[in-house]
């Protein structure tokens, strides 16, 4: 495998890890849904790959096994795809109305005194994801009730 897929692989997990779960960015962003169905895929598809391959080649017989091969790596990289898009888009710059939303939120986290930086000119989804997951943590529900 080349060394930037599993670069951004990893992106991908770390920005699922780092991405705060709240249905209200639901509305906003992809990720809310992307992260569950990958989640989810994580979970379910190596199993359904198994199942699926042990089916055809009980009902079709050893010949079908190149089918039930390809069928259970298809399955398998269902969960991969959820990854590699998401480690694209953790390192894909933000636009300029998101990193402006972004340093005015991290600067009412730096103003209430919790240690929050603003984002740098190379800011991307995954700064914000962070900036975010704080907002989260220590904001109260009526500020996003704002939004």
């Amino acid at each position: 495998m080349n060394i930037k897929i599993i670069k951004t692989l990893g992106d991908g997990h770390r920005y699922m890890k780092t991405w705060p779960m709240v249905r209200q960015l639901g509305f906003y962003f992809p990720e809310y849904r992307v992260v569950r169905a990958t989640q989810l895929a994580i979970l379910v598809m190596p199993v359904l790959a198994i199942l699926v391959s042990i089916s055809q080649i009980y009902i079709h017989g050893w010949a079908f096994l190149p089918q039930a091969a390809t069928l259970g790596l298809f399955f398998v990289s269902l969960p991969l795809q959820g990854l590699l898009w998401l480690g694209w888009r953790a390192r894909h710059p933000l636009p300029l109305s998101l990193f402006d939303w972004s340093n005015q939120l991290s600067a009412k986290l730096s103003s209430m005194g919790i240690n929050c930086q603003n984002l740098g000119a190379k800011a991307c989804y995954l700064d914000m994801a962070l900036i975010l997951k704080i907002a989260f943590e220590r904001l109260d529900s009526s500020y996003w009730e704002e939004l």
